[in-house]
This record gives C-alpha cells, structure tokens and sequence, in this order.
C-alpha cells in the first residue's frame, strides 16, 4: 500500500498531476483507494472519489457494452455491414471503390478509420473539419458521418489495426438498431442497471467535475478551445465545454463523464463474466483478442492484440511489463488508465485531470510496478 501512496504523493509534489483517484480491487474487494490533490486547484476544491471526470476514451468500453446487449438480443450482427443500420455512410476505401465495413471491424478498430489527432497537421480530416469527440461543441452526428464518409478510408477494413472514430460511428449503428438515442440506451442496458449513477453523456452535478489541465511545470489549466501537441500528429483539440453543449452528438468514443468508483464497477462486472447486464461468453470475447494475428500499433512493441473494448497483452515478456497475459487494458486523452489482469483476479483504474500525465507519462509505468509489488 505505501508503495502506492509513495507513487502518488511523488506525482503530485513534483506537480505532474494535479488531482487523481487511484481505485484497485483484488478478488472482487476493494483493496486499494486514494483520492488526493485538487479537482479545481484555483479554486482550491480538493479530489474525492466523487470527483466526475471527463472520461474521453473510458467511453468506448461502456458503449461496446451496449453494443454487446444489442448482439446478444439479436439486433445487431458483428458481420453484418454498418450500411444495413447507416445506408448513407459509404466512405471510399484509399483505391477510390466502395469499401464494406462491418460491425465487427469498428468495434475492433479494423475499419478503415483513423483519428485526426493522428494525421499530419492539415490532414484530411482536419480539411474535412472531422470532430475526433472532445471538441466542435455542438456539431450534430449527422454532419459527422457526413463531413467523415467525404474521406477516403486509411486502408482497407480488416487489413490492419488502427486507432480511430470507429466507436463514434458505432454509437449512431447502436442508436439506430436499438431504436433510441445512444445516451438512452447506454442508460437503459449498462448504466442504469449497474446504478451507475454519474455517469452518462452529460454531468448531472457540474459542481463535482474536474477542471481539466495540460502538462506543464507546474500543469496549466485547459483552455477552451486547446491543442495539445501529440507525437507527430496535428495534435488533439480539446473542448472542456462540450459535455454542456447540449446539441453536441454524443461521441460512443469519448463523450461520457463519471467517476472512478462508476467505472470500476463496470469493470469488474465484465471480469466477473456479466453479471446483470451480459453473460460470460460475451465477457469474455470482450476480454480476448478479436484481431488475430495483428497487433496494435500504439505501443512499442507488438505484444498488444485488440479485443472488444480494449487492448489484450498477448506478450508480457515482450512488452515489459508487469501484467499477466490476458491483461485487458485503455486509457482515456483527458488522463486516465485501467486495466483488468483476469490471472491475478486484479482490476485498477486511474483517473486524473491532468493530459497527458496521467494517461503516457511515467505516473503510468510507475503505478503498474507499485501495484504489483503490494502484497
């Protein structure tokens, strides 16, 4: 436990994070929990595990969880083509023909779609004026597939891995098959019946969320609109403000808020194999890799295969770390991470207000080692 702590008070005094709730369960108990630093640290109002926090791509688990209700009830089809839910979504593959991408490609990222954040700066879908689902407050989901279907896919469905709004586009398949706004459905299948009740497309007391921050010395708070820089990429826009607007569509990649206690009741229903919202054949085809032979290609090794949901270690050796294989772990742009170990019955969810810290920095690796090292 110490260990732990060490972790996050160091984090915090060298003012790398700015606020963060750290939760871990072993065996189905909660074994581990820390809230510290501040939500609002100009209007000094302190972490709790109350905190609600924007949680980008924490979403996407919970969204294909959704979808998996839908697949079990038989009303959606993992290779059936997304046309037979969207008829008007037909972007062209990078040869300039139509291209058939399937339920199962964009819940596995093997779509044909990427993220702008990911393209050279005044890439194609930056020119488009693409949303990746935390800025353009207000854009509508039908001028999103619109303005995303006028460009050319990145490669051909299924010839390889790549990150993407492939979720985004899932969400409107969910709405349509389900028969009701994605947020309804969320709420109707997963959240609602796991009394997940902060969490949903809109933040239900803005009093207990998070003001988000940038790295920095120490971290600056987030403008509205803000870029910050990622790798090679143009960057990712952010828009504090668009969980308030209203018209915004609701992003199944990245459009939700909750907390910490929220999201790790969620996962550890699925590694318990369901309980009221799927069954544990479902569970656990979310929690294996989906892509076969294909790796991802985010981390520096390819050790990662992709299940439904999130990422599956299929190499610990190989990745050096310090999870087991089976590992099923994301993370989330507005600085957040999880992962659920099945072999060690271990599941951990990290999420802080500070980007990029707390998703890549070193407050990651060094929470994984101080995790495995409690006894």
């Amino acid at each position: 436990m110490n260990t732990v702590d060490a972790v996050i008070e160091r984090t915090l005094a060298e003012q790398r994070l700015v606020g963060v709730v750290v939760l871990i369960a072993r065996n189905g108990k909660l074994v581990y929990r820390c809230a510290a630093g501040w939500a609002d640290r100009e209007e000094r109002r302190a972490v709790s595990e109350a905190t609600i926090f924007r949680y980008s791509s924490l979403t996407k688990p919970i969204v294909t969880a959704t979808a998996m209700v839908l697949l079990e009830r038989g009303q959606l089809e993992l290779d059936a083509p997304v046309t037979r839910w969207i008829p008007e979504f037909r972007p062209k593959s990078p040869q300039g023909t139509e291209a058939i991408i399937t339920v199962r490609q964009l819940l596995t990222h093997t779509a044909g779609l990427t993220y702008g954040l990911l393209q050279p700066p005044g890439g194609p879908y930056e020119r488009a004026g693409v949303s990746d689902g935390i800025a353009e407050p207000g854009l509508s989901m039908d001028e999103q597939l619109r303005r995303l279907g006028s460009v050319p896919l990145s490669y051909t469905p299924g010839e390889r891995w790549g990150y993407s709004l492939a979720l985004d586009v899932l969400g409107e398949v969910v709405a349509r098959a389900g028969g009701a706004p994605l947020p309804a459905l969320v709420e109707r299948l997963i959240t609602g019946p796991l009394q997940m009740l902060d969490t949903a497309f809109t933040v239900r007391d803005p009093q207990r969320l998070a003001t988000a921050y940038v790295d920095g010395s120490p971290p600056r708070r987030m403008q509205d609109p803000d870029v910050i820089p990622f790798g090679e990429g143009a960057g990712i826009r952010y828009s504090p403000s668009r969980i308030f607007a209203a018209r915004s569509y609701p992003s199944g990649g990245a459009g939700m808020a909750g907390t910490a206690p929220d999201f790790l009741n969620f996962l550890e229903t699925i590694r318990v194999g369901g309980g009221k919202v799927l069954t544990s054949d479902t569970t656990r085809a979310m929690m294996s890799n989906q892509i076969g032979s294909l790796r991802i290609d985010i981390e520096p090794t390819p050790s990662w295969g992709f299940g439904f949901g999130g990422a599956v270690l299929m190499d610990p050796q190989l990745a050096g770390v310090p999870q087991g294989a089976g590992t099923w772990k994301w993370g989330g742009v507005y600085g957040h991470h999880w992962f659920v170990d099945p072999t060690r019955q271990l599941t951990v969810v990290a999420l802080t207000n500070t980007a990029l810290e707390g998703l890549i920095g070193q407050f990651v690796p060094e929470l994984q080692a101080a995790v495995y090292a409690m006894q």
